[in-house]
């Protein structure tokens, strides 16, 4: 029997009171009142507040230079943050579009934050299909650029797309960017179970997209994602699936592999070991996930923690304090650290 979120949810409830009440080890782990949550980059921060001020000019240089150099990973990063903050505060970003009308970047802004804001209401679908010429505009805008073709994975599914549709911008990001890691969430979260596919072919997505990407390369950590998929799906919970616990092991064992490769306390990776650190925890394996918080350091992400608690900061700190109350009264009898817990059939 697989460990599921439930699992988690749970610890995360007794560790709740112990956080705020009895003392736990420090297991080495960052302070909590230390801890942030999406911190920005170091590069990013003089953007936001210049943004802050209602001033386009930092973050039109620095996704200019991103540009520049192709660097699509760190560009889609800096673009994720920027519409987040222009969400509530957008009035730099039309000042931004009414000087330079046509730069790819301020389109390629607009684009993300239509797209967001179109997720988050409840006419989704209709609101989509009305930001797709943004999408359009962004792409033709910057032909060489993967990250457009992230909005448009993400656009096609919130529209319903077909999968005829999907292959064909799959291919368009391809093209541009192989291992786009952004392009390859995109495209996993469609073809998952919640949406059009199934977790068996997430998973195959997730393992060839791994295998054919360098070792130090983000799309290592695809397959589990695969895993939090399956494991926060309480109908695949109650029911036989097809993914074999080993499966989700191997996944997270390829995701710590990519984690060793990083330098403690980073934040390129943290989002990434944050979603490891979920997986290993609702998995059982203490050790594992308590070396992943350390790893973490201060940068707690959204992502997965959200998804498990109101407060993503909060239920960042929670599982943490699970986890090292765990490690604190370790019962190897019980066969809850690292790779000693029994395996068998997801049920």
């Amino acid at each position: 029997m697989v460990c599921t979120m439930a699992f988690l949810r749970a610890l995360l409830s007794s560790a709740r009171a112990s956080r705020h009440g009895r003392p736990v080890p420090s297991a080495g782990l960052t302070a909590d009142d230390a801890v942030l949550l999406d911190a920005p980059e170091e590069r990013l921060s003089p953007a936001l507040v210049a943004a802050a001020l209602g001033e386009f000019g930092p973050a039109a240089e620095l996704l200019a230079a991103t540009r520049e150099a192709a660097d699509w990973e760190i560009r889609d990063r800096f673009l994720t943050r920027l519409a987040a903050f222009a969400d509530s505060r957008d009035g730099w970003l039309t000042e931004w579009l009414s000087a330079a009308p046509g730069d790819p970047d301020a389109l390629l802004v607009k684009a993300q934050l239509a797209v967001r804001r179109a997720w988050a209401s409840p006419a989704q679908a209709e609101l989509l299909r009305e930001v797709g010429p943004m999408v359009t505009a962004a792409a033709d805008a910057e032909p060489r650029d993967p990250v457009p073709w992230r909005l448009a994975l993400d656009h096609a599914r919130g529209t319903r797309a077909p999968h005829t549709v999907f292959e064909v911008l799959w291919e368009e990001a391809l093209t541009r960017s192989r291992h786009h890691y952004g392009c390859h969430v995109a495209a996993l979260q469609y073809l998952s179970a919640a949406w059009y596919g199934s977790h068996r072919e997430c998973f195959d997505f997730a393992e060839r997209a791994a295998e054919d990407a360098a070792a130090d390369s983000l799309v290592q950590a695809l397959p589990v994602r695969a895993a939090f998929a399956l494991l926060s799906d309480p109908v695949a919970a109650g029911r036989a699936s097809s993914v074999r616990e080993d499966r989700i092991d191997a996944a997270a064992d390829a995701a710590i592999r990519l984690s060793a490769g990083f330098p403690a306390g980073d934040p390129w990776p943290a989002e990434v070991r944050n979603l490891l650190a979920c997986v290993l925890s609702a998995r059982g394996r203490t050790a594992d996930a308590l070396e992943q918080f350390r790893l973490i350091g201060p940068y707690a992400t959204s992502f997965p923690w959200a998804f498990l608690a109101d407060d993503a900061l909060g239920g960042f700190l929670d599982a943490r304090a699970a986890v090292r109350l765990e490690a604190a009264s370790w019962a190897p009898a019980r066969g809850r650290f690292g790779h000693g817990a029994p395996r068998g059939h997801y049920a």
